[in-house]
Formats: structure tokens, sequence, C-alpha cells
């Protein structure tokens, strides 16, 4: 996709993200908003996919950490082929395949995710994979920054590094929010990217919603130098919806329809 089509993308994940949580009156609207750029550049310009084979050995592998953040992740699948938008409707509704947290019965899932922290060292061993398998396919792992609180996270970290995951990618999704309160007022996390440095990690620090700096950061990896990358995207938890924006009130709160319609107006006139 050109630049265009991936904003055009991102916003429409975006009025995705807020129509199946009020329609299901729950989810977390708030950190599915603020990756929502990172998704539609992934998808749209990034990953190796074939939407109608989910399960094909080649593909890149992306994983998500923050489960409940599971909005963006059916959005961004369903408007790339995997299902139909439609059924982005069903969210948290009975047997349906679009649950609260992120399942791998849902077609372009890898990781069936609930407790924080898991995802990096389930990355580690689909990196590890690859390796075994004399595959060439990366692995991209979405972070929440509260997550990072996470003790297996370190340990991930250092694990990746012993074995050279060169073809291991996280992404920290800094939003500055967990849960009802901001990250600094549980644990502050700074300075972040020194820290994933002191771990062996290449890093690289971008506006997580300036697509254009993303597209140009992830194509900028050199997957040839065997040590694992972290990408600390800065991001505005629930981007682009005002009332949204920065706001621990939302990180697990819907928007009732009034909220909806406004929201939706605030993003179609960006």
């Amino acid at each position: 996709m050109n630049i265009n089509e991936i904003n055009e993308l991102a916003k429409n994940i975006r009025i995705d993200i807020l129509t199946m949580t009020s329609n299901a009156n729950s989810g977390h609207p708030g950190g599915s908003l603020s990756s929502a750029d990172i998704l539609a550049v992934l998808y749209g310009n990034i990953l190796k996919y074939d939407s109608k084979n989910p399960k094909w050995e080649d593909r890149d592998r992306f994983i998500l950490s923050k489960a409940h953040a599971c909005p963006v992740l059916y959005a961004a699948l369903a408007e790339n082929g995997y299902f139909d938008t439609s059924e982005l409707l069903t969210f948290r509704k009975l047997n349906s395949r679009l649950q609260g947290h992120s399942h791998i019965k849902t077609p372009g899932v890898e990781m069936s995710g609930g407790s924080l922290g898991q995802g990096l060292s389930f990355g580690v061993g689909v990196a590890l994979s690859a390796r075994l398998d004399e595959k060439n396919y990366k692995t991209y792992v979405l972070l929440g920054d509260g997550e990072l609180n996470e003790g297996q996270n370190w340990e991930a970290i250092m694990t990746a590094k012993k074995y050279e995951l060169g073809n291991l990618v996280a992404i920290v999704d800094k939003n500055g929010i967990q849960n009802d309160r901001f990250t600094h007022e549980v644990m502050d996390l700074n300075p972040l990217p020194e820290k994933w440095k002191s771990f062996g990690w290449e890093c690289f620090e971008v506006d997580g919603h300036d697509t254009e700096s993303l597209i140009q950061v992830f194509q900028s990896v050199n997957f040839e130098n065997p040590i694992p990358k972290v990408i600390i995207a800065d991001t505005i938890k629930g981007k682009g919806v005002s009332f949204m924006e920065n706001n621990p009130d939302f990180h697990g709160k819907a928007a009732n329809p009034e909220q909806l319609k406004q929201a939706i107006a605030e993003i179609n006139n960006q």
C-alpha cells in the first residue's frame, strides 16, 4: 500500500475499533486506538502474509502480547481479508470467533493471549523455531508499555540476545497509561531505550502515529544483523478521539451511542 492507502486503513481500523467495542458495550478501545497506525503499517506495508491462507508456513508472524487490545488486531485482519468486516459486530458475543482476548481460533491470530507479559517469550520461541526449521520468516511482537512491569519480559529479552535472534522485532506501544493510571505512577520505565540497549538489543525510537516514519523504521531493520531489535513507538492512548486521548477512563470502557457518533465524526474529519 502507498502512504495514503495506509492512512485510510488506519482510519478504518479506528472506526472498526470504536464500532465493535460500542456494539459490545465492553472492550479496550484506548490501547487499541493507540496502536492502530502501527498495525496499519505492518499489515499494509511490512508483513509477508496470505489472508486466504492464514497458516501459510512462510508467513511473517505477528504476536499481540497486549491481547486485551485485540480489537485493533481483529480490525486489521478483517480489513485485510482474513474474514468479513461484518463479523466484527460479533465481538465478545457468545460463540463468536472474536473474543475479548485474542485466540488462535481466529484466522490470523498466532497466540492465545490473556495474562500480560507472555507474548515476547512466545515470540522468542517462534523466532527460534524459524531458525530450527531453516525458514526466513520474521517475528514481530507488540507489547504494551505497562506490561513491561512483568519480569518475564526481561527474561525473554535476555534470552533473545543470548540466542542472537536477529529475526525478532519487539514493538513497544508506549502510550503512557496502564489500566486506570499513568505508567509513571505505577512503575517508571524511564530510561526505557537505555534499558533495552543494556540488554544487547538494537533500539529504534519513532512517533507511533507518523506512518511514514514507521515505514522507514521498519524498512531500515537489518535482519542480517544477529541482534534482536526493538522499536519504541511513542503513542497516545485513545488516539484520534478527543475525549479518549490520554484518558485512563477509556482503557476498558466503550463509547456510548452518542459518544460513538462524535468519535467517528472526529476520525472522519482528520
